[in-house]
Protein backbone atom coordinates (compact mmCIF):
# COMPACT_ATOMS: atom_id res chain seq x y z
CA UNK A 1 0.00 0.00 0.00
CA UNK A 2 1.16 3.65 -0.57
CA UNK A 3 1.35 6.28 1.81
CA UNK A 4 -1.86 8.13 2.15
CA UNK A 5 -1.07 10.70 4.31
CA UNK A 6 1.26 12.52 1.60
CA UNK A 7 4.53 13.08 3.51
CA UNK A 8 7.16 11.57 2.35
CA UNK A 9 10.56 10.48 4.36
CA UNK A 10 12.44 12.97 3.01
CA UNK A 11 10.24 15.43 3.52
CA UNK A 12 10.13 13.91 7.48
CA UNK A 13 13.99 14.12 7.06
CA UNK A 14 14.10 17.73 6.28
CA UNK A 15 11.80 18.55 9.09
CA UNK A 16 14.02 16.76 11.38
CA UNK A 17 16.81 18.62 10.28
CA UNK A 18 14.97 22.06 10.11
CA UNK A 19 13.87 21.66 13.85
CA UNK A 20 17.00 20.01 15.29
CA UNK A 21 19.32 22.96 14.19
CA UNK A 22 17.38 24.99 16.40
CA UNK A 23 18.18 23.59 19.17
CA UNK A 24 21.41 24.86 21.28
CA UNK A 25 23.73 21.40 19.96
CA UNK A 26 21.90 21.14 16.28
CA UNK A 27 23.16 24.69 16.14
CA UNK A 28 26.67 23.76 17.50
CA UNK A 29 26.74 20.69 15.60
CA UNK A 30 25.80 22.73 12.53
CA UNK A 31 28.14 25.91 13.08
CA UNK A 32 31.00 22.81 13.87
CA UNK A 33 30.33 21.69 10.33
CA UNK A 34 30.18 25.01 8.44
CA UNK A 35 33.63 26.03 10.14
CA UNK A 36 35.37 22.70 9.16
CA UNK A 37 34.12 23.19 5.46
CA UNK A 38 35.11 27.01 5.49
CA UNK A 39 38.46 25.93 6.97
CA UNK A 40 38.52 22.80 4.59
CA UNK A 41 38.25 25.43 1.43
CA UNK A 42 41.20 28.01 3.28
CA UNK A 43 43.63 24.63 3.52
CA UNK A 44 43.31 23.17 -0.21
CA UNK A 45 43.95 26.79 -0.97
CA UNK A 46 46.87 27.63 0.53
CA UNK A 47 50.49 26.36 -1.28
CA UNK A 48 50.82 23.49 1.45
CA UNK A 49 46.98 21.69 2.49
CA UNK A 50 48.55 19.22 4.79
CA UNK A 51 46.54 21.02 7.23
CA UNK A 52 43.43 19.74 5.42
CA UNK A 53 43.37 16.05 7.49
CA UNK A 54 42.19 17.85 10.61
CA UNK A 55 39.74 19.70 9.05
CA UNK A 56 38.12 16.54 7.12
CA UNK A 57 37.82 14.43 10.15
CA UNK A 58 36.19 17.10 12.13
CA UNK A 59 33.66 17.80 9.89
CA UNK A 60 32.90 14.20 9.06
CA UNK A 61 32.94 13.64 12.73
CA UNK A 62 30.61 16.43 13.30
CA UNK A 63 28.04 15.02 10.67
CA UNK A 64 27.60 11.71 12.09
CA UNK A 65 26.89 13.03 15.32
CA UNK A 66 24.41 15.99 13.81
CA UNK A 67 22.81 13.13 11.89
CA UNK A 68 22.72 10.37 15.30
CA UNK A 69 21.43 13.18 17.16
CA UNK A 70 19.13 14.46 14.69
CA UNK A 71 17.32 11.07 14.00
CA UNK A 72 17.68 10.17 17.60
CA UNK A 73 19.49 7.11 16.65
CA UNK A 74 21.60 7.74 20.62
CA UNK A 75 18.19 6.32 21.88
CA UNK A 76 18.04 3.36 19.51
CA UNK A 77 21.80 2.00 19.77
CA UNK A 78 22.48 2.74 23.34
CA UNK A 79 25.46 0.23 23.27
CA UNK A 80 27.49 3.13 22.45
CA UNK A 81 27.97 6.04 25.58
CA UNK A 82 26.92 8.82 22.81
CA UNK A 83 27.61 11.87 25.47
CA UNK A 84 30.81 10.95 26.37
CA UNK A 85 31.73 9.84 22.56
CA UNK A 86 30.28 13.25 21.53
CA UNK A 87 32.82 14.96 24.55
CA UNK A 88 35.65 13.19 23.61
CA UNK A 89 35.17 13.96 19.57
CA UNK A 90 35.04 17.78 20.90
CA UNK A 91 37.53 18.12 23.30
CA UNK A 92 40.10 16.19 20.68
CA UNK A 93 38.85 18.75 18.19
CA UNK A 94 39.72 21.43 20.19
CA UNK A 95 42.85 20.16 20.98
CA UNK A 96 43.28 19.62 17.43
CA UNK A 97 42.21 22.97 15.84
CA UNK A 98 43.97 24.69 18.22
CA UNK A 99 47.36 23.28 17.79
CA UNK A 100 47.64 22.98 13.79
CA UNK A 101 46.12 26.61 14.24
CA UNK A 102 48.83 28.11 16.34
CA UNK A 103 51.01 26.67 13.90
CA UNK A 104 49.94 27.51 10.66
CA UNK A 105 49.40 31.21 11.63
CA UNK A 106 52.84 31.50 13.21
CA UNK A 107 54.38 29.65 10.47
CA UNK A 108 52.31 30.88 7.43
CA UNK A 109 54.41 33.82 6.33
CA UNK A 110 53.59 35.01 2.44
CA UNK A 111 50.39 32.33 2.55
CA UNK A 112 47.35 34.17 2.88
CA UNK A 113 45.30 31.71 2.44
CA UNK A 114 46.98 29.59 5.55
CA UNK A 115 47.29 32.37 7.77
CA UNK A 116 42.86 32.25 6.75
CA UNK A 117 42.53 28.74 7.73
CA UNK A 118 44.55 29.27 10.61
CA UNK A 119 42.67 32.01 12.17
CA UNK A 120 39.23 30.05 11.39
CA UNK A 121 40.82 27.03 13.15
CA UNK A 122 41.07 29.31 15.95
CA UNK A 123 38.06 30.50 15.86
CA UNK A 124 36.70 26.40 15.49
CA UNK A 125 38.89 25.45 18.49
CA UNK A 126 36.92 27.94 20.51
CA UNK A 127 33.69 26.48 18.81
CA UNK A 128 34.79 23.05 20.01
CA UNK A 129 35.77 23.82 23.15
CA UNK A 130 32.36 25.87 24.22
CA UNK A 131 30.97 22.37 23.00
CA UNK A 132 33.13 20.44 25.27
CA UNK A 133 32.07 22.14 27.96
CA UNK A 134 28.22 22.18 27.56
CA UNK A 135 28.54 18.33 27.19
CA UNK A 136 30.97 18.65 30.28
CA UNK A 137 27.62 20.44 32.32
CA UNK A 138 25.16 17.82 30.75
CA UNK A 139 27.45 14.75 31.82
CA UNK A 140 27.98 16.71 35.60
CA UNK A 141 23.72 17.35 35.78
CA UNK A 142 23.37 13.55 35.28
CA UNK A 143 25.45 12.09 37.13
CA UNK A 144 24.11 14.49 40.13
CA UNK A 145 20.61 13.07 39.17
CA UNK A 146 21.34 9.86 39.25
CA UNK A 147 23.10 9.64 42.22
CA UNK A 148 20.68 11.56 43.97
CA UNK A 149 18.12 9.00 42.51
CA UNK A 150 20.21 6.07 43.98
CA UNK A 151 20.80 7.18 46.93
CA UNK A 152 17.83 5.60 49.37
CA UNK A 153 19.94 3.94 52.56
CA UNK A 154 18.72 4.69 55.57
Amino acid sequence: MADTNGTSPAANCLEKLKSYVKTPKGFILFAEILISFIILICYAASLYGGYSAVAICEMVFAIIFFIIFMMDLDKQFQVVNWVWSDFFRAIIGAILYIITSLICVIGGAGDGARIAGGVFGLIAGLLFAYDTYTIYLQIKSTRQHTAAATDDHA
